[in-house]
């Protein structure tokens, strides 16, 4: 039996939906039927094909209401929001300044709870519901040296996940995804090149990093029907994860 992940006719937000994984996420999205709703802090010349955007600030509650308020103006509906938008750079946590601390976790963590909260009040009032998708990562399952606040704002992002899982039911779904090294547009620079990928790859038990629409197509199950009865999880997308480091001793 041939299986199919049909999503005509709903509509999806995915936040930081204009680059790397979040742009994968919005086309996969939109190549399965949606309309799909992507925003991010500036404008975009060029949204993913097949998609729509809105600026909006998702740290700030007035500006994803706003956002909101417009998404459900234009479409009527929402059945789908994917929290992409996040990220750190490498700061060891000694050297980081409180501002930089509270960023972070705005970024990461409260962001995506005001995303939630605005998807869920719409969907809660919908025959239908509708279901929410984190991106999560795997800093928030192992130590994260150099981005530890942004790893401790994920792993609250899965325990919110989980929590919001049973407040918001039977209406909406909640889960979220622990994605490991993915290869992006930024990828080369931030590992060193050719050479630095390659070298992380070789720890990586699959062999290489995640592509981008590897990603999408975990958060389009988490989405469709297919999940119907799945609520509450984290699903780990890393390739097989880490090996712990004393294999590798000599």
């Amino acid at each position: 039996m041939a299986v199919e992940l049909d999503m005509a006719g709903r509509v999806v937000l995915v936040t930081g939906g204009t680059k790397g994984i979040g742009r994968a996420i919005a086309a996969a999205f939109a190549a399965a039927g949606a309309q799909v709703v992507t925003c991010a802090r500036s404008e975009v010349d060029e949204p993913a094909p097949g998609t729509t955007h809105l600026r909006c600030d998702v740290r700030d509650a007035e500006s994803v209401q706003a956002m909101m308020d417009r998404l459900l103006e234009q479409h009527g509906r929402i059945d789908v929001a994917v929290n992409n938008a996040g990220g750190s750079p490498y700061v060891m946590a000694a050297d980081a300044s409180p501002r930089f601390h509270s960023k972070i976790v705005d970024l990461n963590f409260t962001g995506p709870l005001l995303v939630a909260q605005a998807a869920n009040a719409a969907m809660q009032e919908q025959d239908t519901g509708g279901a929410i998708v984190n991106i999560s990562s795997i800093s928030a399952l192992r130590p994260s040296p150099g981005t530890a606040t942004y790893g401790a704002a994920k792993a609250g992002l899965d325990s919110l996940t989980r929590s919001l899982a049973v407040e918001w039911a039977p209406k909406v779904r909640m889960n979220s995804i622990n994605v490991g090294l993915c290869r992006t547009e930024l990828t080369g620079d931030h590992y060193g090149g050719d050479d630095g990928v390659a070298a992380i790859e070789r720890t990586i038990p699959l062999g290489r990093m995640a592509r981008p629409e590897e990603i999408a197509n975990v958060a389009l199950f988490l989405a469709s029907d297919l999940a119907s009865y799945v609520s509450g999880a984290a699903i780990e997308c890393h390739g097989g994860g880490e090996p712990p480091a004393f294999l590798f001793a000599t």
